[in-house]
């Protein structure tokens, strides 16, 4: 029962590791680069993204770990649900070295849009293993349609920013 509750709470813990090194390593380029960039009126305040981010690592996480416990852990039968999981937060990680670190909005766009689709393929993976692991992803892929709508007009409305990082 207590390795369980450990299992729990890694799994939880996980995405939560790399969007705080994401935060952390591109934090000077908000205020300095992001607040330059022209953004839709629709664009949520800086505050809201750190809480969104929060409450989406958190029930994704979680989510993460009823697949597993329900596929009986690292089995064969884990393998694509746990897999599509684990390429599309490797995308996600990505995404903020490529838009805040490197600057390069297009490769963020394509990241994001490979994110999207692999964010798909995971809840419907899973929704076959565990219905509630998947209805926990769906707020993570409302937000994901924002962030992938907010690149593109991001992208689209900074033509100067397109071509990467210049000093």
């Amino acid at each position: 029962r207590g390795r369980m509750w450990a299992y729990t709470a890694g799994f939880t813990v996980l995405p939560h590791l790399g969007g705080f090194l994401g935060w952390f390593m591109n934090r000077k380029e908000i205020p300095v680069w992001y607040e330059k960039l022209k953004k839709p009126s629709w664009c949520p305040p800086r505050q809201v993204f750190p809480v969104a981010w929060t409450v989406l690592y958190t029930g994704m996480g979680y989510a993460s770990y009823l697949i597993w416990n329900d596929l009986g852990g690292c089995s064969s039968k884990a393998i694509i649900p746990l897999g599509l999981y684990g390429a599309q937060l490797a995308l996600n990680w990505a995404w903020p070295r490529l838009f805040f670190g490197a600057r390069n909005l297009k490769m963020a766009l394509i990241d994001i849009l490979c994110l999207d689709s692999l964010a798909v393929g995971t809840v419907c993976s899973w929704y076959r293993v565990n219905k509630v692991a998947a209805l926990l992803m769906l707020p993570y892929l409302g937000w994901l349609a924002m962030a992938t709508c907010l690149t593109i007009r991001i992208w689209k409305d900074n033509p100067e920013q397109t071509a990467g990082k210049s000093e």
